[in-house]
């Protein structure tokens, strides 16, 4: 029986993988004896996550149970934003712990007011606070080789992420009008921020700083692993809610897979050396010195030997997509880079992920060859806005390690969570927590299998996977509502500290110390004045004050003059209706701005380039 065990163990991950095990263990008794990583001590201790709430001894033996492979699930639900849903199961024998590792972060980047801290920034009286983005992040990280890598990253990498969006937060938002003051001089934001002669968008900025936190974590587990025990590697799918855009990162071979109405509609590529094959030949070509002369960059059509030599066979060079013939050489008898195909295929017959963090020590099995030159830190990053998408309470992302994906297609997954969704309806309030947790915990079910004579099968009687197993299933919906809000308090504020803001029909400016200050600023904006209604002086005349009067009484009876959404007003008070809190406050103790505000206007329009200064176009009425 334990031959049967061991031959469907070998079939599912291959027996590179196992020679794998065995050639980081070497590493790590070889440094036992010296004093090495086995001797010093972790960086981080071993759990699951933190909104799991196992917390004792007992609870963390009976999740890592490999025998039963318990399928866990959080206690409490609303532990995760939008009572999204999480499940997880451990391996059947494959390593001693659970090695994937995931997180969750609810984050806020604060752009400081102008003049500094919060408060009476330029001596006006004004109140100032900055102006705040919130965002969500989740990740999983699949461990090999040991759970070092991948607790690390979930404990570390939303922080580096936190201050690479920090870096770029000025860019991400438009100009903040109440800093039209403080600025040094019209058009710049601020002295130290460089701006790029053409205009960058937002989602490259983010992407950006999503590339640099993935590099940021990798070279910090290389520092980190000479004074902790961090041994091994992982793999990364990070999922970014920011500013109405789903931002995916993804170094490995886990995967996110964005579902409709049970269709995959979008997901995230798998990095192994099947996908890779042709950059980690080329590199190999490139700098054969990596090698060490025990590996050849060439493929070939069929493997090679002694009974070969001076035969012509059909090869691969790394520069080539097709096939050609030449004659074997004692050269050609090296085993390649790039070794198997689909799941079985290896790097240096050692590792079968070519992107994620960590594996600095790791080498080649019975070699001295150092395979880290050959993976990379780099993710994909998908961008999908979901401001512009229909987005319906259908709309999940699925994100989980290869323990899914190993026995369950994108569509499948996408199937099983339509399913899932429609026992619990979103009309009902009892049930609607339950849905994206009962989904979750489905799709591991069915990766899963069950136990039969010892074996881990599916339903059709196939093998099912034996590695562990952790899915997040993410609604999209309730962070696009939640966006739309906030968005429009952003704007509500806008109108309130414009300052930038020509006069209305209704409002007056009379005061010398008004009118210079209003001619200043339309200067400053390129803008003609005095605008159409008013006298020379720049005072309303009396028809624009009377036709303003009248325009002001029909918005007031018009909900949707007061720069609300129709889908987001209340039937009988025409408010924004609260989703995750009170809409703030605009000019008034209703919640929006008032009548007086929206005459003659349009909501905030950012033009001129970025560098121009926000002003409040007049309609055309």
């Amino acid at each position: 029986m334990f031959n049967r065990f061991k031959s469907a163990l070998l079939s599912s991950v291959g027996a590179a993988e196992s020679a794998a095990a065995a050639a980081q263990a070497a590493v790590t008794d070889g440094a036992e004896a010296a004093g090495g990583p086995a001797a010093r001590p972790a960086k981080f201790a071993y759990g699951r996550p933190a909104f799991l709430q196992l917390e004792t001894e007992d609870e963390l033996q009976v999740a890592g149970d490999r025998v039963i492979r318990p399928i866990i699930v959080p206690r409490d639900s609303s532990r995760l934003p939008w009572t999204a849903g999480y499940a997880e199961a451990v391996n059947a024998g494959k390593s001693k712990r659970n090695e994937d590792a995931a997180a969750v972060y609810t984050g806020v980047l604060h752009q400081p007011p102008p003049g500094g801290p919060a408060g009476d920034g330029d001596g006006d009286g004004l109140q100032r606070t900055g102006r705040s983005v919130p965002y969500y992040y989740f990740g999983l990280f699949d461990g090999h080789a040991g759970h070092g890598a991948s607790v690390a990253a979930a404990h570390q990498l939303h922080h580096i992420i936190h201050e690479r969006l920090v870096d770029v937060l000025d860019h991400l938002l438009p100009p903040d009008p109440s800093a039209a003051e403080a600025a040094p001089a019209p058009g710049v934001r601020a002295a130290s921020l460089w701006i790029p002669a053409e205009e960058v968008a937002p989602e490259k900025l983010v992407t950006g700083a999503l590339e640099a936190a993935f590099n940021d974590m990798d070279a910090l587990i290389a520092e980190d692993r000479l004074k902790y025990d961090m041994r091994g590697g992982c793999t990364a799918v990070v999922a970014l809610l920011l500013l109405g855009r789903l931002y995916v990162a993804n170094a490995g071979d886990s995967r996110a897979t964005y579902c409709r109405h049970g269709r995959a509609v979008i997901a995230s590529h798998d990095f192994t050396p099947e996908t890779e094959r042709h950059r980690v030949r080329q590199l190999a070509c490139q700098q054969p010195a990596l090698t060490g002369g025990e590996f050849t960059h060439l493929d070939f059509a069929r493997r090679v030997g002694r009974r070969d030599l001076g035969k012509r066979v059909l090869y691969r060079d790394a520069h080539m997509t097709g096939w050609a013939y030449k004659t074997v050489t004692e050269r050609d008898l090296r085993f390649p880079i790039v070794c198997g195909d689909g799941k079985r295929s290896r790097v240096c017959a050692t590792i079968g992920v070519t992107r994620g963090f960590g594996d600095h020590d790791l080498k080649a099995q019975n070699t001295n060859v150092n395979i880290k030159p050959f993976l990379s830190s780099q993710p994909q990053v998908l961008v999908v806005d979901l401001e512009e998408e229909a987005v319906t309470e259908s709309d999940v992302l699925v994100m989980a390690t290869d323990g899914l994906w190993d026995v369950i297609s994108n569509e499948r997954a996408a199937e099983l969570v339509e399913q899932s969704l429609a026992a619990f309806p979103a009309d009902d309030v009892t049930k609607r927590r339950y849905r994206c947790t009962s989904a979750a915990q489905d799709l591991v079910m069915s990766a899963r299998g069950k136990l039969k004579e010892r074996l881990w099968r599916l339903s059709d009687g196939t093998m099912a996977t034996i590695d562990d197993i952790s899915v997040f299933v993410v609604p999209m919906l309730p962070y696009r509502e939640e966006h739309l809000l906030w968005k429009l308090g952003q704007e509500a504020s806008a109108v309130r500290c414009a300052p930038a803001e020509p006069p209305s029909g209704v409002r007056q400016v009379s005061e010398p110390a008004q009118l210079d200050r209003y001619q200043s600023l339309v200067e400053q904006c390129g803008r003609p004045s005095p605008p159409a209604g008013t006298s020379p002086s720049g005072n309303p005349t009396a028809a624009a004050t009377a036709a303003a009067a009248t325009a002001a009484a029909a918005a007031a009876e018009d909900p949707v003059e007061t720069g609300v959404e129709p889908e987001f007003a209340d039937a009988e008070t025409g408010e924004p209706a609260a989703a995750n809190g009170p809409v703030p406050a605009a000019n008034g103790p209703s919640g929006t701005p008032s009548a007086a505000e929206q005459v003659g206007t349009v909501p905030v329009t950012w033009f001129g380039g970025e560098d121009a200064t926000p002003v409040r176009r007049p309609a055309n009425r």
